[in-house]
């Protein structure tokens, strides 16, 4: 981590030792209007719901509503959120243009073990008086969240932090499974991956398909936790966040897990069910969506 106090070496120097932008170190998120929290409340409640709106059809939304906005604002807004619209096409946006993309490799996967496929994701978590962005590290297999870090802007340090921590508690996955965000993409998060020689799977872009189960997982943990509580502090959500968090994998039964826990089916407890199955026949099947 960066320390402003020490003299003897310069932030500048400390940057290039870490790999860090220095703009980042000096930056302060500037925070948002009331009526500009009020909206985002509304855009991510109904992006939950129609993850393919984009700022268009989300404009028109909310004046159906019967809030005067453009879509400017909207887009900025959704920008702000890191929410990007899902679209049957192809993305034509493109990562990183310095940064390594890395090739889908879920597909056709039978994926029946614990640690054989890990998942992250980041999604917006409002507040009463404001938001934070929330990363999650998830094991596919069982759907037991293995770590997750708060960060008050989008750059990777947090991503990092629950990267390295579910390493440290979990041992390595066999394959390590993202999107194509910057926060993923960069050497300081990939590199950690290749020195355990873990395989790195990243999504088609605008494919909900190719990490479903942490998208259930943000769908679950908001209408049950974020948006019955209005947190008014970091504190506080990371509170209510804990005790959500630690309900999901110690105590709440999954129909897909024959019953179990995420905890359970992690460490092993017996199951009768069948034979693993690949993604897509999990993401279509009756079970999957019981299981968040």
């Amino acid at each position: 981590m960066i320390d402003p106090k020490r003299a003897r070496l310069p932030i500048i120097r400390q940057c290039t030792l870490l790999q860090l932008n220095r703009s980042g170190v000096y930056y302060r998120p500037v925070p948002q209007s009331e009526a500009n929290l009020a909206l985002m409340r509304l855009i991510d409640a109904q992006f939950l719901e129609t993850p393919y709106y984009g700022s268009r059809q989300m404009t028109w939304h909310l004046r159906r509503q019967g809030h005067e906005v453009g879509r400017k604002r909207v887009r900025r807004l959704m920008a702000i959120m890191g929410l990007r619209a899902i679209y049957q096409k192809p993305r034509t946006t493109v990562p990183h243009p310095e940064h390594r993309k890395y090739p889908y490799l879920l597909r056709d996967l039978v994926i029946n073990r614990p640690d054989q496929v890990w998942c992250s994701d980041i999604t917006y978590i409002p507040m009463k008086r404001g938001f934070l962005y929330l990363v999650a590290i998830m094991d596919w297999f069982t759907r037991k969240v293995l770590s997750w870090r708060l960060s008050n802007t989008m750059d990777a340090e947090f991503c990092i932090e629950a990267l390295q921590d579910a390493l440290m508690r979990y041992g390595t996955p066999e394959i390590f499974n993202t999107d194509q965000g910057s926060q993923f993409t960069t050497p300081r998060f990939t590199g950690i991956l290749e020195e355990r020689q873990i395989r790195i799977s990243m999504d088609g872009r605008g494919r909900w398909l190719d990490n479903v189960f942490i998208e259930r997982l943000w769908r679950s943990l908001k209408y049950e936790c974020v948006y019955l509580h209005a947190f008014e502090t970091g504190s506080e959500l990371r509170v209510g966040l804990t005790k959500w968090i630690t309900h999901y994998n110690g105590q709440r039964p999954h129909t897909a897990l024959a019953g179990r826990t995420p905890d359970e089916a992690y460490h092993g407890a017996p199951t009768p069910s069948g034979p693993g199955l690949t993604p897509d026949q999990m993401a279509n099947s009756n079970a999957v969506k019981m299981a968040a």
